[in-house]
């Protein structure tokens, strides 16, 4: 089914809800007027609609395929549609001017990052992986670097990847194997296997920059003890251009559940030649700011695929006719009424559309304090890298987990007709399930934000975040049009902060507790955050209605938001109630009465 870009519902979100345009102060924002972003994401859509969301399906059913020599070979029209990519410049959308990007504030590249995703997500991670390898050059490479390699990965002509997991580790990278042994010249040669690496080869373009985890001989053991290497598909020669075929290659192509038309590639370095990026043993904290990125990039992946099924099931629910309205016929020339008129369905639907809008609200609240970040007020940054901290990981698994389900509730309204291979459905589904996996699984996320983000800085992100959401309700006290949401809010938050002060009293006292709770709190964390954003939803539309604009989409937002209140924000004490039982009962077997 056809992919439509949901406009009208950015065009609410940055004007109306985030209001972009008094950022002007911000860098970024001078050069980006409401109007211009208007444009910008105008033409994005008829890109995603019309270049991209028609080689998804063909991306499914192809996949790649590996060659003997090592080279893959893309679905039928994908590089076609990248060099279409680059050539408008949308790989640069976001990226720093100093190399050629165009600087548009990361709120922006992010909306367009949606629509790309939802159109299709295999495509979208070829170019999303490009922009990570960048931003981790761009935090850690040395001046050099960054000469020789931003400008081509930023506007698409070469692309980047991140190479971390091997056959025996995956989280766990402080068991990496890669070895790097200086050669005396500034380089390295790094030998070892990786798996799992998405866009690792392809033919989209003429060099692919990875960057690779490695140990360098006599360095300490465990993760302390990991470095960073940039090392490229083909050698940059004096001019910048591909040199030197380096000694790596694609030994092979994982086969998948989903994402076919994304080469995910098993990896083999052999005495190949690298450059450490940043200092010795410092690999991690180097490679974490591409990490980052990719966790973010994941959770828009999720929500992105979960909007694209929402879209789906509704046009099926309009057309398909089963059965006759419980309150008599709705078609009645017909045989039957669209399912459309069927309660359940519409509870589905209902769930769907309050979820995908209420995650896109976050999702881009989130990018805007990525751009807050670099706001000359030095409390407005500090609060801005206090959130993105705290928010990542629940960014990645909220919105995972919830698109995920987005994807099986488009499938379940399909019918039968969603577990053929017929329509898209099925696709949604598969395709969506990685999401809850990669770049570290939503379980390893949830400890994540128990066990490091919490503490941080002595609690002060998730202290500062129950400040904001206390003023922001005494401010709109007053208002009763917007009650339940204020009322709404004002208890999730009450929630969370129990649970907050529970793990801090109980995690302490026993580590299994904290992780036995880890993935309720991270879910409670996720409600919470998505009532903040229907109550700024629901207030900015409440303001057109009264100021006589009569464009139904805001009585139509105030509904779908009070369905959240009634029926998904209720959950909010179900995970409560389970975090608040501790380890016991999930510990209480030994392993082998499993």
């Amino acid at each position: 089914m056809a992919y439509k870009a949901p406009l009208r519902d950015f065009t609410f979100l940055l004007k109306d809800v985030l209001d972009i345009d008094r950022y002007s102060n911000v860098p970024g924002f001078a050069d980006a007027s409401f109007d211009l972003v208007q444009q910008i994401l105008e033409e994005g859509a008829k890109f995603a609609e019309g270049v991209i969301a028609p080689l998804d399906r063909v991306g499914d059913r192809e996949g790649c395929k590996w060659n003997p020599d090592g080279t893959v070979t893309t679905p039928t029209g994908w590089k076609d549609a990248y060099k279409q990519m680059v050539e408008a410049g949308w790989t640069s959308l976001g990226a720093e001017a100093e190399y050629g990007g165009q600087g548009m504030p990361a709120v922006v590249a992010m909306a367009f990052g949606q629509m790309t995703a939802a159109a299709s997500p295999a495509f979208s991670m070829y170019p999303g992986l490009t922009r990570g390898a960048a931003a981790a050059l761009h935090a850690s490479g040395s001046e050099e670097q960054k000469a020789m390699y931003l400008p081509k990965l930023i506007s698409g002509e070469w692309g980047g990847t991140m190479n971390l997991t091997e056959p025996q580790c995956g989280t766990d990278l402080g068991l990496i194997r890669t070895k790097a042994v200086p050669n005396g010249d500034g380089s390295y040669r790094i030998s070892g296997q990786k798996i799992w690496i998405s866009s690792g080869e392809h033919d989209f373009t003429e060099n692919i920059v990875h960057l690779v985890l490695a140990r360098i001989e006599g360095a300490p053991q465990g993760v302390k003890g990991i470095s960073l290497f940039v090392v490229p598909k083909f050698i940059p020669d004096a001019d910048g251009n591909p040199g030197e075929r380096n000694s790596l290659q694609c030994a092979g192509l994982e086969h998948k559940m989903g994402i076919h038309g994304n080469s995910t590639c098993v990896m083999v370095y052999e005495d190949a030649k690298g450059w450490l990026v940043g200092e010795e043993n410092a690999g991690l904290k180097a490679m974490f700011v591409m990490m980052n990125e990719a966790r973010l990039g994941t959770g828009i992946q999720g929500l992105s695929i979960g909007t694209a099924a929402y879209i789906d099931a509704v046009e099926f629910a309009k057309d398909r006719l089963q059965g006759r309205s419980l309150t008599g016929p709705k078609n009645a020339d017909g045989p039957a009424d669209p399912i459309i008129v069927h309660p359940d369905v519409r509870r589905m639907l209902m769930e769907s559309k309050a979820l995908i809008e209420g995650c896109r609200a976050f999702a881009l609240w989130t990018a805007l304090h990525a751009d807050l970040q670099d706001s000359e007020d030095e409390a407005v940054a500090t609060k801005a890298r206090d959130y993105m901290g705290l928010l990542t990981p629940i960014v990645k698994a909220y919105l995972t987990d919830r698109g995920f389900h987005v994807a099986s509730n488009g499938m379940q309204v399909h019918g039968g007709s969603g577990y053929t291979e017929h329509y898209a459905a099925s696709q949604r589904l598969r395709d969506a399930r990685i999401t809850l996996i990669y770049e570290g699984t939503n379980g390893v996320q949830a400890l994540d934000l128990v066990g490091r983000k919490l503490a941080s800085n002595g609690g002060r992100a998730v202290m500062t975040f129950f400040a904001e959401i206390d003023a922001w309700v005494a401010e709109h006290q007053g208002n009763e049009a917007i009650r339940p949401w204020l009322e709404g809010l004002a208890g999730v938050k009450a929630q969370l902060q129990e649970a907050t002060f529970w793990l801090m009293q109980n995690g302490m006292q026993n580590p299994d507790n904290a992780g036995a709770a880890s993935t309720d709190y991270l879910h409670l964390f996720g409600l919470t955050c998505t009532a903040y954003m229907w109550a700024l939803s629901a207030e900015a539309a409440q303001a057109r209605i009264e100021a006589g604009d009569s464009d139904p989409f805001y009585a139509q937002k105030l509904a779908t938001g009070r369905f959240f209140l009634e029926r998904i924000l209720p959950d909010a004490g179900a995970h409560l109630a389970k975090l608040k039982t501790g380890a016991a009962a999930v510990m209480a077997l030994e392993a082998d009465a499993f």
